[in-house]
């Protein structure tokens, strides 16, 4: 059965939600902006994996890896099912907003992609949204059938497609290898991270100018941005469904027994804390092997980062009911209502601070240091988003968005 809430409390429970979310997201981004892509899977590629680091590691890898993302994904998927529904209240054809809302997040997300960061989600999120549009006028229960059975899908891909690399180590390695068994595994390992000529010329390209920057996402990753859909989608639109059916159920508005969030939260970060951990600690005892790492990190771990962040939901909407009114989550929510604006400002920030074209520092934070910008970003995010919204109804990027998709200059103040 669906559940209807007051639009303020709807609003402030998924505000905060997205507020720690989007908060959450730069402790991982934050490898990924000042260091070689695998650098952040593998510590050992680059960054430390010794004391600090390795702890830094350790702990971005349980509670943050993939768990951020997937409360973003959910979120997400929620957020759009309020506007499709305020559309239908309205009697506004819901999918003609829809799609158009979905064609310019296309859009910035690929100007994000090639002009700002490499690290883009937006035509990703874009992508799976179109297609999560075709499942909206189903009951919370069928979602969240559809919802496991395509995140169960995408699983056993992800584990059969990194099971091969398994195979062909196991090929490369057995008595009387061909030179093309060996080669392939190579290939592999030099995919995952392993050669050293490439993080040093990602590092030399990172430090040099914007324009050194550019033409190499122009001309060496010009379709990234349409590849990974077909990598991801099946994370994230089960993701997305599943945000539609718990905003259906009144899960994430807060409409579930203070027992039913105390259950959640419990088993759900009881079991994913302590089942990730055990996957850190067979990566550090496999000394960080290439192979494995991605394997754990990309395919084991896929069930724990929904379960984790499950639980992760319910503990924050117990934390919620019990602080209502607080200055803090005032603030926080003011950070989620300008997810879009905080996501990309990070963006820009970010790579100001790591690129060569801002202050260079690029391969040159250690692992455990980074989070030190961590909470700089965040604090920013919390002292600025409040003001803004207490005298403009939008972040600038929100307020943007909504103008392009409705085609129309909205109301700013």
């Amino acid at each position: 059965m669906n559940h209807k809430a007051p639009a303020a409390e709807r609003h402030q429970s998924l505000d905060i939600l997205r507020g720690f979310a989007v908060m959450g997201i730069l402790a991982m981004n934050i490898v990924a902006f000042s260091m070689p892509d695998m650098a952040y899977i593998n510590p050992v590629i680059y960054g430390g994996y010794e004391g600090a680091d390795l702890a830094a590691w350790a702990a971005g890898f349980i509670f943050f890896d993939g768990k951020m993302r997937a409360l973003f994904s959910l979120l997400f998927g929620a957020s759009m099912m309020l506007i499709i529904d305020r559309a239908a209240a309205k009697q506004i054809e819901p999918g003609h907003i829809h799609y158009r809302r979905m064609a310019w997040l296309g859009l910035f997300g690929l100007v994000h992609f090639y002009f700002i960061w490499w690290g883009d989600i937006l035509f990703l999120y874009a992508v799976a949204g179109s297609l999560a549009y075709l499942f909206h006028h189903l009951e919370s229960r069928p979602l969240i059938k559809w919802a496991l059975i395509i995140y169960a899908a995408g699983f056993m891909l992800f584990s059969l497609s990194m099971a091969g690399m398994f195979y062909a180590e196991y090929l490369a390695k057995a008595p009387g290898a061909g030179a093309e068994a060996i080669s392939a595994y190579q290939a592999i390992l030099a995919g995952i991270g392993g050669d050293p000529k490439a993080i040093a010329a990602q590092i030399a390209l990172h430090r040099a100018g914007y324009g050194d920057i550019l033409f190499e996402k122009l001309t060496q990753r010009l379709f990234d941005p349409f590849i990974n859909p077909f990598i991801f989608i099946f994370e994230t639109l089960p993701l997305m469904l599943l945000g539609m059916a718990l905003l259906k159920n009144g899960f994430l508005l807060g409409m579930a027994s203070a027992a039913s969030y105390r259950r959640w939260a419990f088993w759900g970060i009881g079991i994913g804390v302590i089942c990730t951990g055990i996957c850190a600690y067979m990566i550090a005892a496999s000394h960080f092997d290439l192979i494995r790492t991605v394997f754990v990190q990309m395919a084991v771990t896929i069930p724990l980062r929904l379960i984790l962040a499950i639980g992760y939901i319910a503990a924050l909407m117990i934390i919620i009911q019990k602080t209502k009114g607080s200055a803090f989550m005032a603030r926080v929510a003011a950070v989620g209502r300008a997810a879009f604006t905080n996501y990309i400002g990070t963006s820009l920030v970010m790579t100001s601070i790591f690129y060569g074209y801002g202050l260079g520092l690029y391969g040159h934070i250690g692992r455990a240091e980074l989070y030190l910008f961590v909470l700089g970003a965040c604090m920013i995010m919390l002292l600025w988003s409040k003001p803004w919204l207490a005298r403009y109804r939008y972040g600038p990027l929100e307020w943007l968005w909504r103008s392009l998709a409705r085609w129309q200059r909205q109301p700013m103040r």
